[in-house]
């Protein structure tokens, strides 16, 4: 899933010092969308995370395997996850997950003309899943319940678009 590297290197102050770096194929996060009623409703996850060492809301999300391409990673995690397929797709975000020493990318994918279909999770994921309206989102994030970086960036990247009267 990873690797890690040391370097020696020369920062461009001049400042030579060492950097652990941990390399990651990248991943994707789904931003998917009911944009079938007036208010959006986002499609969130509820799942515990050992790291936080706790339950988090979340958009659907994963690794980019070798070699995959990003759309189709995205589309792969959100039928996996959520058992949800999509008709269209933009990718509206990309950054870095946590830059001082991860060498991570995301990049958010918005998805919309949603249908059902049926979840494959992996054997370890034990996935809840909720449609949430925008502005319910948008608080939650602004009261800190949901306080997962991807998933902030997605909800304020819509909440803002909605707000400006920008289509989805």
């Amino acid at each position: 899933m990873f690797w890690v590297t040391t370097d020696e290197v020369q920062e461009p102050g001049g400042m030579r010092a060492r950097r652990d770096i941990v390399h990651h194929t990248g991943s994707v996060v789904v931003l998917a969308v009911d944009d079938s009623r007036k208010q959006p409703r986002i499609l969130l996850e509820r799942q515990y995370r050992h790291a936080a060492e706790d339950y988090l809301w979340e958009l659907p999300a994963g690794r980019i395997d070798p070699g995959e391409k990003e759309l189709r990673a995205a589309r792969r995690e959100l039928l996996e996850e959520t058992g949800f397929m999509a008709a269209h797709w933009r990718r509206i975000l990309q950054f870095y997950a946590s830059p001082g020493f991860v060498a991570e990318t995301m990049a958010i994918y918005l998805a919309t003309g949603l249908r059902a279909g049926v979840a494959q999770p992996e054997a370890d994921e034990v996935i809840q899943i909720r449609f949430v309206p925008l502005a319910a989102a948008a608080r939650m994030v602004l009261r800190g319940a949901i306080r997962d970086a991807k998933t902030i960036a997605g909800v304020l990247w819509l909440d803002h678009q909605v707000a400006s009267k920008k289509a989805i």
